[in-house]
């Protein structure tokens, strides 16, 4: 492929720098993974900001976190049409072939893809193309703007972040084999929002329906 380059020399210094300081604990234990394949306990829907890493948040060694990002830690709903559906696919491989006992999905703040959709649905100046892929995906958080239109731009975010929890956690269930996992008691589902700036999580308690400082 002619368009592709080596990799830039600070990421390879990076790799050799962190190659070099695996105990031998640690590089028995990717033996072992690379024999006996991977057995996560947990998946993580989480959003592909830069800022969010789920290691930083629960820390991990390999093997013990499934983890899946993209713009908004969305989840769409189930729609079987034949078509590729990246996110659809991790959690159905999540689910059906690692058998994972906990599906979390986090969302954080100052989450551009929160903001942008916030911004294409009330109309602001710089919002991004709601014809582009990206106004496309966040059509799946769209219907939750519009109990917010009227709060304070900081207050509106801050709860649409916290929105795209339960409208993945929603559409979660819309998927026969998570609602079954479900159902059966072999899978739980689980919200969280992160504040990057603190470093703090939050949690949803189902009960209050609210979220909850750890």
């Amino acid at each position: 492929m002619k368009f592709a380059k080596p990799l830039p020399q600070f990421l390879i210094a990076r790799h050799r720098e962190r190659r070099a300081s695996r105990s031998p604990e640690q590089r028995a234990r990717l033996q072992e993974l690379a024999t006996h394949g991977q057995t996560p306990r947990a998946m993580v829907i989480a959003c592909c900001d830069s800022r969010v890493m789920v290691t930083d948040v629960f820390g991990s060694e390999a093997g013990e976190f499934f983890v899946h990002r993209n713009i908004a830690n969305l989840v769409p709903p189930c729609t079987p049409d034949g078509r590729q559906h990246g996110t659809s696919a991790t959690i159905e491989y999540a689910v059906t072939v690692l058998n994972v006992r906990h599906l979390i999905v986090m969302a954080h703040s100052q989450c551009g893809g929160v903001a942008g959709c916030f911004d294409i649905e009330t109309g602001q100046p710089g919002a991004p193309n709601a014809d582009s892929f990206v106004g496309h995906w966040l059509e799946v958080l769209a219907p939750s703007v519009q109990p917010l239109r009227e709060l304070p731009r900081d207050q509106a975010l801050r709860a649409l972040e916290q929105q795209t929890v339960l409208v993945s956690l929603g559409n979660l269930m819309t998927f026969p084999f998570v609602s079954e996992a479900v159902m059966d008691g072999r899978l739980q589902l689980h919200g969280t929002w992160k504040d990057i700036g603190e470093g703090d999580l939050e949690v949803y308690d189902p009960g209050t329906q609210a979220f909850y400082r750890l």
